[in-house]
């Protein structure tokens, strides 16, 4: 390679060299692999220069910065990496390359690029003001000093040689070249030359029939597919409806319905008998959901049985997931219930605010939407009118142009009829002509006729002959009866080749199989079947078992609260329980009678000692701790009794509460 083209493969290096995204190493391998079709010696230039150029890029971009600043104007960015180069060589290589290679390196490029660089780069004002000012704060001024700014100043008079053969060669370039005489070359006479043919006579225009109108029908989408779409909606509607009264209405034979007036009547039959019924408000509540007993049977399905045993299921986990957070010390979730469904309402009165917000404004654009349509629909019909005028104004200027283009073709026409008229003997010429060719050519056809009829002759003969063959070949009887041997093959010679009779043989096994497949499938669905009635079965148990234990805990609570009721009542008549109750109440009334005398003695008294406040708060605290245990012995002693009683009551109603 020469030097041109080292330069600008290096040049096209380093243009596709992204420093922030490559490395400088692993870039360098994968230009050496693609350079092995050159010599060692170029090779060595192209990476040793790239190198140099990656290594010292800092040094080499403030002074072609420098460079770009001065001549900026009448130079490209795209030579950036070109000066670049040269610049490193300048710097770094000038010792070793010699000033005869780097001056047929430089002769080899753009010689008035070159010629600007080297001129501004080489001026000694530049080297000691602009560019050793910025190198300095790179590296120390010492080393600048030292390592470049001197070297180049020592080559400064012999690169001024170079830059002269240089603006010597570029003077040489620019001076015009001088044309060569043009030698005279000799032109035939235009005197054989042919006039110009005349004009044809313009053909009349015939004037086209008024075409029929494209009938509607031919671009309207038929109606058919909107029938098929309505239709399908209405038969979807009425399949949902029915599906819909079909789960709704699944066990009204279950569940008979009585009529209106009976309803009625046993409504206010049951609120008479409620009003004259009356329960301790404090005790009361209605029993639970869960207890209501239906009298009615009702037949379950499979999947009201699973459904009613997971119901139970669901509960007994719950009701013991309670107990046990209860039993940690969990409290109930009243109190954040009712701040959740506070919560709720307030957003749900947030959200209707803001829809109805959202609504207004949907109103609004809607209107103002109409008032830009209305207003877009003017701004249309206005320029409609204006293209309406315009388009007139055209189409009366086309006219005229027409009617003037009409009288010119008139007058041409008679020009060229009138040079027609000169013609009249050259055409009867012309006649003879093309009589006698036609004669020609009626003889010609006439042979050509006559072969033709000879070779269709020859090829009907042909056909009859083929047709005659073929009559006879189908006038041969044919033999019907096939003998054919089931045990051998075709003889096609196949991998898979069989005979019938093996083909038999493999189908009736096959068949067998397949037997054995249904019948093992069959008798493992029998399994499965009366494996899922094994489960119904125990499902059914389990939900008796859960009936006939709730029906018993909800006996044990009416018993008990009876017994609870009597108890109430044998304890009222006793008439120690009376005594002590009576004597209960003489305590707690000489007990606050006490202490409203004590907070009178405590308002009057004014300052007090400290060791008598403390002892007074002492003695009023072992008052207070006095009553207190001779109330609660006396609640003991009351309610003893009741709790002997019931304790077999008691343990009924922890087994209904766990179940």
């Amino acid at each position: 390679m020469n030097y041109k083209e080292l330069v600008n493969e290096v040049t096209r290096l380093l243009d596709d060299f992204q420093e922030d995204k490559q490395c400088i190493d692993s870039f360098a391998e994968d230009t050496a692999k693609d350079l092995k079709n050159l010599s060692s010696a170029d090779q060595k230039f192209i990476i040793d220069a790239l190198y140099g150029c990656n290594m010292h890029i800092k040094l080499l971009d403030v002074v072609v910065s420098i460079f770009y600043n001065h001549h900026g104007k009448k130079l490209f960015r795209v030579d950036r990496n070109l000066f670049i180069v040269v610049c490193y060589l300048a710097m770094f290589c000038l010792d070793d390359l010699g000033l005869e290679h780097f001056s047929r390196i430089i002769k080899s490029l753009d010689i008035s690029k070159m010629h600007k660089f080297l001129s501004f780069f080489f001026n000694i004002s530049n080297l000691t003001t602009h560019i050793q000012r910025e190198w300095s704060h790179i590296y120390d001024a010492a080393v600048v000093d030292n390592n470049w700014i001197t070297p180049l100043l020592r080559w400064c008079n012999e690169i001024e040689v170079l830059l002269d053969q240089l603006a010597k060669k570029m003077s040489r370039g620019n001076l015009p070249k001088k044309s060569p005489r043009k030698n005279t070359k000799p032109r035939e006479f235009d005197l054989t030359q042919p006039k110009a043919r005349p004009l044809p006579a313009p053909e009349v225009i015939p004037q086209k029939d008024k075409l029929k109108p494209v009938p509607a029908t031919t671009h309207r989408t038929p109606n058919e597919p909107e029938i098929l779409d309505e239709m399908k909606q209405s038969n979807r509607q009425k399949a949902l409806q029915i599906l819909n009264e079909a789960n709704s209405q699944q066990f009204r034979c279950a569940n008979p319905q009585k009529s209106e007036k009976t309803q009625n009547t046993i409504s206010q039959i049951l609120q008479s008998r409620d009003a004259e019924l009356q329960f301790d408000k404090l005790y009361t509540s209605g029993s639970p959901a869960t207890q209501k007993m239906n009298s009615l049977p009702v037949r379950l399905n499979t999947t009201a049985i699973l459904r009613e045993g997971a119901l139970y299921n669901r509960q007994l986990e719950e009701e013991l997931q309670r107990l046990e957070r209860l039993s940690q010390g969990a409290s109930e979730p009243s109190a954040f219930l009712q701040w959740q469904k506070e919560m709720k309402d307030k957003d749900l009165q947030e959200e209707l605010a803001e829809l109805e917000r959202r609504r207004l404004e949907g109103r609004i654009s809607h209107e103002e939407a109409v008032l830009a349509r209305e207003r877009v629909l003017e701004r249309n019909h206005h320029k409609a009118q204006q293209t309406k005028e315009e388009t007139t104004e055209l189409m009366r200027k086309y006219a005229e142009k027409r009617l003037k283009e009409e009288k010119e073709m008139r007058e041409l026409v008679q020009q060229v009829a009138d040079g027609h008229k000169n013609s009249k003997t050259a055409k009867a010429k012309l006649q003879e002509i093309k009589q006698r060719i036609v004669k020609e050519v009626s003889e010609q056809s006439r042979e050509l006729l006559s072969q033709a009829l000879e070779e269709a002759q020859a090829e009907l003969s042909r056909k009859m002959e083929l047709i005659c063959q073929i009559r006879a070949f189908e006038s041969v009887p044919l033999v019907r009866q096939k003998f054919v041997d089931d045990t051998e093959t075709a003889g096609h010679d196949l991998l898979c080749e069989m005979s019938l009779a093996e083909l038999r043989e493999r189908l009736a096994v096959l068949s067998e199989s397949e037997q054995c497949e249904l019948e093992d499938k069959r008798q493992r669905i029998f399994q499965e079947k009366q494996l899922k009635e094994q489960l119904l079965l125990e499902q059914l148990d389990n939900i008796a078992l859960q009936r006939s234990q709730a029906e018993q805990a909800a006996l044990r609570s009416q018993e008990e609260k009876r017994m609870r009721s009597e108890l109430r009542e044998a304890v009222s008549r006793d008439e120690r329980v009376l005594a002590l109750q009576k004597t209960l109440e003489q305590k707690q009334q000489e007990r606050q009678k006490r202490k409203t005398e004590k907070n009178s003695m405590k308002k009057n008294e004014q300052v007090l000692p400290l060791r008598v406040k403390t002892t007074l708060n002492k003695k009023q605290v072992l008052e207070e701790q006095h009553w207190q245990e001779l109330e609660h012995n006396f609640e003991q002693q009351i309610y003893r009794t009741f709790q002997q009683s019931s304790k077999k009551i008691g343990a009924g109603q922890n087994h209904r509460r766990v179940f």
